[in-house]
């Protein structure tokens, strides 16, 4: 054999250290070197550095060299072609390597590993798909995808997890096999269990006292043994078993006495009558003990199973992935035969812990595909426990009623028009005496706009139109009529003068004497001490000390406190550009209303409190005197778009065609036609005592 250049020697050497080094990585993640045995790999000259030399698995053979790496490490063979001269390889086409790249990723989705955006040819750190990296959300699980697209690797490093594998282009070039793919969900569905059957458990046919136990629960012998109840002796004590089967082997058993203590075998656990449920496309029913599952049988239906453990002692805070879920590991390993149910139908006990375990199931199983039954009433004021309970009370047919009466599981957010039957009738009997509104005290605004808790007015108007004065004297008449408390959020009085305005609508004399009030008696002390009392009993203020300006959600925090310290109603927010308007860079202020009107709204809804905003519209223009339009809000449209009443306050400017004092009331938005419409009301403006009233 003749010798070889000692370039081409060099780059042998420098070849075989290469492929050690990855055969090591690939080892560390493959778990095994028996992944990597036997693999053969090709020479590619990409550049002179010696780092640029990579282990491809074998598609072709080279023209000048071929290599095969065989179980001894450092030991590989070489061979010259008749041709003395180096054909290097063509390079690959890169809209080539690009499909195969997207077929790879597409491999890894399909095992729940988002791959893209990936940069290949490094390792990516990550959440596990599979463990989703525990309680601590551990990026735990390592990524590594080749350059040509060729070759996958991950491996996650949680010892309660530990899922590797390795995906690889096929020899053929038509596809990719996953080499080895495992980890603690494997673990735990091959986990070998021992195995038992009767004779090691020394089970016994019931004994009389045994089957007299069940008969006074009414369950009888045929159930009994069609189920293959039996008894066994523990210590001195005789307790019965329950045997679990599954394609009629045992394979546990579960023990209870006459005193309802529970004792299970350390085995697989799986549901009580797993076998009865094997005919697809019927509902299953799931209840929480083995005595509830041969109630159900004396009903007619054979269809149901029991859970393993009992009950779940309550609610969990999150739900945990199917590999850390060992609670309900008898789940998991039963629900190929659950997904063939058309419906599941979770009948568990009625108290607490019961209800529990339906929820973990629900959760687990879908809720969607859940529905549940309601227990009956055993007397005025205890509800029956389970199954069995109302065998016993009220006869199998009773129990075979509520199962076919089975309610949907809820699932948070979605309603139909029966969970709110009783609200229904209610308001149609005016059940809470304001369903048509509240009247405003004036009788030629009242054919137009009435107020209901839990709805949001948008006020406008230009300065000077009297917009907070009309607000304080609606409140005024409302509390007057209703005994209604309110909140106040206004940073354009201060709180001597709006007192001032407050009590002389209540008081209906002027606060002062001079100027305004000189034609009229003052109030007296004796006047304005109950009226202090009154101001302090029916509103509450909402007031920022500091520099800054407030923020609506610092407004909604107060006005929550206030509802549930002294029971307020309404709520005014006046103005709306005295509050801090900050918002995130990317956020235009039409967003920034919507999401501030939203939480008005949700507000006033979830506190039964109805809410006034003031906003002012933005300068006008070439103003000719007239009422704004509500577009005109400064702002944003959402303002007329996401109330649910707007009005508009016009004050009279011009005294050729009205007094001075009259104020318009323009109502442009009722959300609800049962508290009014769309129209104007005029009122007269009295301004010794800031009081409106009717014309007529």
């Amino acid at each position: 054999m003749p010798l070889l250049p000692w370039l081409t020697l060099r780059r042998i050497l420098l070849y075989n250290f290469s492929m050690r080094s990855s055969c090591q990585l690939l080892q560390n993640f493959a778990g095994s070197p028996d992944l990597v045995t036997g693999f053969s790999h090709r020479f590619i000259h990409r550049c002179t550095n010696p780092s640029s030399l990579l282990a491809y698995p074998l598609r072709k053979i080279s023209r000048l060299i071929s290599f095969s790496l065989i179980s001894s490490p450092g030991v590989c063979s070489y061979g010259f072609l008749s041709s003395r001269s180096v054909h290097m390889e063509p390079s690959e086409d890169e809209g080539f390597r690009a499909e195969r790249l997207r077929k790879l990723q597409k491999k890894l989705e399909e095992l729940g590993i988002k791959s893209t955006p990936h940069k290949t040819g490094q390792y990516r750190n990550t959440i596990c798909p599979k463990c989703r990296g525990g309680d601590s959300r551990e990026r735990s699980f390592a990524l590594f995808i080749h350059e040509d697209g060729k070759l996958a690797m991950w491996q996650c490093f949680r010892k309660k997890c530990d899922w590797k594998g390795c995906i690889e282009d096929s020899e053929n070039g038509e596809g990719f096999r996953v080499s080895r793919s495992f980890g603690s969900g494997r673990a735990l569905k091959n986990k070998k269990y021992i195995m038992i059957t009767e004779e090691d458990l020394q089970l016994e046919p019931l004994c009389p006292e045994l089957i007299t136990y069940f008969k006074a629960r009414s369950i009888s012998v045929e159930t009994l043994q069609r189920n293959g109840v039996k008894q066994r002796i523990l210590g001195d004590e005789v307790v019965i078993a329950f045997p679990y089967r599954r394609n009629e082997k045992l394979v546990s058993c579960n023990y209870r006495d006459v005193e309802k203590s529970f004792s299970q075998e350390d085995t697989e656990k799986i549901f009580y009558g797993l076998d009865d449920i094997q005919i697809p496309g019927r509902d299953i029913i799931i209840v929480g003990s083995e005595i509830d599952k041969l109630s159900m049988e004396e009903a007619g239906y054979r269809n149901c199973i029991s859970v393993p453990n009992g009950v779940a002692a309550k609610v969990s805070e999150k739900l945990l992935s199917e590999y850390e879920d060992t609670s309900f590991r008898y789940l998991w390993g039963c629900k190929e035969y659950l997904e063939r149910a058309p419906r599941l139908i979770l009948a568990t006990d009625a108290d607490e812990p019961g209800q529990a375990l339906a929820e973990e199931l629900a959760r687990r199983l879908g809720k969607e595909r859940c529905w549940r039954v309601k227990w009956p009433m055993k007397s005025d004021t205890e509800v029956c426990k389970n199954a069995n309970e109302v065998l016993n009370i009220f006869g199998h047919h009773a129990l075979k009623e509520i199962v076919e009466k089975a309610e949907m599981f809820p699932i948070r957010g979605l309603f139909d028009f029966s969970n709110f039957f009783p609200e229904i009738d209610d308001y149609y009997n005016c059940i809470q005496g304001f369903e048509l509104g509240v009247s405003t005290g004036w009788k030629t605004l009242d054919d137009l706009y009435n107020i209901v808790p839990g709805e949001l007015t948008v006020i406008t108007g230009v300065p000077n139109s009297g917009k907070s004065e009309w607000i304080d004297a609606l409140l005024c008449n409302i509390n007057e009529s209703c005994g209604w408390k309110f909140a106040f959020c206004s940073m354009e009085n201060k709180v001597q003068e709006h007192a001032m305005k407050l009590l002389e609508k209540h008081i209906k004399k002027p606060f002062f004497n001079s100027r305004y009030g000189e034609s009229v008696e003052r109030m007296s002390l004796l006047e304005l001490e109950e009226g202090k009392t009154w101001l302090s009993d029916s509103f509450h203020l909402i007031r920022y000390e500091d520099d800054a300006l407030p923020s609506i959600d610092w407004v909604l925090m107060l006005a929550k406190s206030a509802i549930l310290r002294y029971g307020v109603r309404g709520l005014v927010i006046d103005p709306y550009n005295e509050l801090d308007h900050q918002r995130p860079i990317h956020q235009t202020e039409t967003e920034y209303v919507s999401l501030m009107l939203t939480k008005i709204k949700r507000f006033a809804r979830h506190h039964s409190c109805h809410v006034w905003f003031v906003a002012h519209p933005r300068q006008l223009h070439n103003w000719g005197g007239m009422p704004p339009n509500l577009y005109d809000i400064s702002g944003s449209a959402h303002f007329i778009n996401k109330c649910d009443n707007a009005i508009v306050i016009h004050r009279n400017r011009d005294d050729i065609d009205n007094p001075l004092n009259t104020t318009q009331v323009c109502v442009r938005k009722i959300r609800n036609k049962v508290i009014g419409g769309i129209g104007d009301a005029t009122l007269l403006y009295d301004r010794v005592t800031g009081l409106f009233r009717d014309i007529n």
